[in-house]
């Protein structure tokens, strides 16, 4: 009784995604990135270093440190902000997307994921820049932003912030399907594999009701448990696998010449020939890289923003750049080691389309480590989806408050709570529902988000350039009025709260 519905869902999303993720998208997506690339002076090259030098590096020299806090904002620290963005975006896009992509558009898929990643290094900054800058603090000290918000009042567009906050939320439910029919998928197969047990379908079910529980149990506490959970497992986590994908390298150094060469060759394949993935029409290779690549690093979407916008920094272009390198490490690092890890284990003229991308990326751990790499990544990712599934819920609850924010305050809790209800719920049910269903529904999800939020970035990319040369002209000595908020009084109370703390540092 069921699958006729299903069926149905199928046909009615293909429509739709075959509408969402079409030409005029991917060339929006493209374009955005370019036109801010430009209006930037292309800043993911011109202060990459800076990137690095006022993001991560200080951030590890100051794990375990403590540190002063601000107790009229309940915000996060920005390394927590930052692993909170990351774990959303690092996921089973980054192992299984990627496989998916390969197996589907074939290797040349790979380089229009770095397409999409270089010009989304600035899209995810500006998205950052604007979203800190549009924020708003409700009567509790929180911080909240997102794309909803620059929609609303940067573009003055309410209409348009409120279908991107609906798309958010049926986004976030979709994305934590995802993660949770993997992490159900990947650890049923494994204990399948290591045990007895034959009835894979019964313990899916169990696992999504785990994962559900423990999810309920950290999304209670908010942004401020949030972060810290993800900060404690991100570097674990991301570490991990960057080991063993450099260790499968080392394996097989003397296929990665001929794995760059299939990327770079099948990139531009404009007529489909026979076998295996190398048979792809060009259409298909950019929309597979693009679509994966959209879906590992989300830059556009407008997602990652909302966990930025609850950072303790007061400077939009500070926590902007930590956008830029996120989507570098998503992307560059652990999406490219995955790619390259899969082209060096597998012969490329072999692979289909019809293998599942969950028993393959399997297999590229079991194949390099057997039954170590089997368990390790029964362990990595489980952890991938898992951060992404609380990142996720985050996004989905200020988009709720978003929908919402005519309401009084205190009334505001119930449609939070009960999306919170229903957000666990459908982890659960999820576990057990067609894979390739769940990931083409959130597919076409992604592509309704991205669109609204798009179109205000190339409406507000003027914006975007003046509040970065107000910073980078501030940090040359240039005596001007610092543009932190776009509302009079924050911006006041962010100008204070930088000279106090430079003054305590000196």
């Amino acid at each position: 009784m069921l699958q006729p519905i299903l069926d149905q869902i199928e046909r009615i999303n293909d429509f739709l995604n075959g509408i969402v993720w079409g030409w005029p998208v991917i060339i929006l997506i493209l374009g955005t990135g370019i036109l801010l690339s430009v209006r930037t002076g292309f800043l993911q090259v011109t202060h990459f270093r800076e990137s690095l030098n006022s993001t991560i590096i200080p951030a590890l020299k100051s794990l375990g440190k403590s540190k002063k806090t601000d107790s009229r904002v309940r915000s996060v620290s920005q390394f927590e902000a930052f692993s909170t963005a990351i774990s959303g975006t690092v996921g089973t896009g980054n192992i299984i997307g990627v496989v998916s992509a390969i197996l589907t558009g074939g290797p040349g898929a790979v380089f229009w994921m770095w397409i999409s990643a270089f010009f989304g290094m600035v899209t995810n900054y500006s998205e950052n820049v604007l979203g800190l800058y549009f924020r708003k603090k409700d009567a509790h000290g929180n911080l909240s932003g997102g794309s909803f918000y620059y929609i609303a009042n940067g573009m003055k567009q309410k209409w348009l912030g409120m279908c991107a906050a609906v798309f958010c939320i049926f986004a976030a439910i979709g994305m934590s399907g995802v993660q949770t029919n993997k992490i159900s998928g990947t650890l049923s197969e494994a204990i399948a594999k290591f045990t007895s047990v034959s009835d894979t379908s019964s313990m899916r079910l169990v696992i999504g009701i785990i994962v559900a529980a423990i999810t309920a149990l950290i999304i209670i506490g908010g942004i401020q448990r949030i972060g810290k959970v993800a900060s404690m497992l991100v570097p674990f986590m991301s570490l991990l696998f960057i080991i063993m994908s450099l260790i499968t390298l080392g394996k097989h150094f003397t296929a990665i010449p001929h794995a760059f060469a299939l990327i770079f060759s099948k990139a531009f394949n404009f007529r489909a020939a026979g076998g295996g993935v190398l048979g792809y029409s060009f259409a298909t290779v950019i929309k597979k890289g693009m679509a994966r690549g959209v879906f590992s690093n989300e830059a556009g979407l407008g997602s990652s923003v909302i966990a930025h916008s609850a950072s303790e920094t007061r400077e939009p272009v500070k926590q902007g750049l930590w956008g830029v390198f996120e989507v570098f490490f998503d992307t560059f690092i652990i999406c490219t080691l995955t790619s390259l890890t899969f082209l060096t284990t597998f012969d490329a003229d072999k692979l289909s389309a019809d293998m599942e991308d969950t028993a393959m990326s399997m297999s590229l751990f079991s194949t390099n480590f057997g039954g170590f790499g089997t368990a390790v990544f029964s362990v990595i990712l489980p952890l991938f989806a898992f951060t992404t599934i609380i990142a996720w819920s985050y996004y989905g609850e200020k988009a709720v408050e978003f929908c919402f924010r005519k309401l009084p305050e205190e009334k505001r809790v119930l449609p939070v709570r009960i999306f919170k209800v229903v957000y666990v719920i459908l982890i659960a049910a999820s576990a057990v529902i067609h894979s390739e269903l769940i990931w083409a529904i959130d597919d076409t999800f992604n592509g309704l988000m991205a669109v609204p939020n798009l179109i205000c970035l190339v409406a507000l990319s003027g914006l975007v350039a003046k509040i970065t040369k107000n910073y980078f002209d501030r940090k040359k000595g240039a005596d001007i009025e610092p543009m932190l908020s776009a509302y009079p009084d924050m911006n006041e109370e962010f100008k204070q709260d930088i000279r106090t703390s430079n003054l305590e540092m000196q």
